[in-house]
């Protein structure tokens, strides 16, 4: 089953690994703790916008990296688990959905990004980002478009993210097992689609995504 958070087409790029280009670079000049940062859950209509920051090691690179998406759930698991074991630092930032309706997604996404950063040990002395940028940070950043296919840091971060967001979302299914939260992790699916339409939003749904309020609205209309 294709993974319903995937931007894009294509085929998924079986055995081709992000380059460790911007990170030997700035480990040639000095800069030593070389932080990836990525996001997994813009686009959901339910649950948190995580964000993770990894510092890879240089000693001990990890062979596989690339863009979560293109991964299964079980390499993903795999590579978190390395990625645990080898890196020099890690951290995650969650941003629930009320304080996504309050401040928007991107600037969750922001916040998210920063409560992840603000965990690493070491501090990072660049800080490599897929696609956004961060004005508040102190250290020098480079915003990479597809970021998770060119840079291993990133695409580290991605996987981290990405299996971390999925186990809130299966622990989500739990408590709220009529949307099917284990199967698409909160993104728009038909099956969702109709699961609001049916049960209207939980607790953890986004109510300012048109998804939400759109087929919320059809569920009140619908209620006796």
């Amino acid at each position: 089953m294709p993974d319903p958070g995937r931007k894009g087409g294509g085929a998924p790029l079986r055995g081709v690994s992000a380059p460790y280009r911007y990170e030997r670079a700035a480990w040639r000049s000095g800069l030593k703790q070389v932080a990836g940062v990525d996001e997994a859950g813009r686009g959901p209509l339910a649950g948190p916008v995580v964000a993770a920051a990894v510092i890879l090691d240089p000693e001990r690179r990890i062979k596989g990296l690339q863009d979560s998406k293109l991964l299964t759930p079980a390499t993903r698991e795999r590579l978190f688990a390395q990625i645990q074991e080898h890196a020099r630092g890690m951290g995650t930032g969650i941003v629930d959905p009320q304080t996504i309706d309050r401040v928007n997604i991107l600037e969750a996404t922001r916040l998210a990004m920063y409560e992840a950063l603000g965990k690493l040990t070491p501090r990072s002395d660049l800080v490599l980002i897929d696609a956004l940028r961060l004005s508040a940070l102190t250290c020098p950043q480079k915003a990479l478009i597809r970021g998770d296919s060119r840079s291993a840091s990133i695409a580290a971060a991605s996987i981290v993210a990405k299996v971390t967001r999925d186990r809130l979302m299966l622990e989500a299914d739990l408590r709220f097992p009529e949307y099917g939260f284990g199967r698409h992790k909160g993104y728009p699916t038909p099956e969702h689609l109709a699961a609001l339409r049916k049960h209207g939003p939980c607790p953890i749904h986004r109510r300012t995504f048109h998804g939400v309020w759109s087929q919320g609205e059809l569920f009140e209309r619908s209620r006796p």
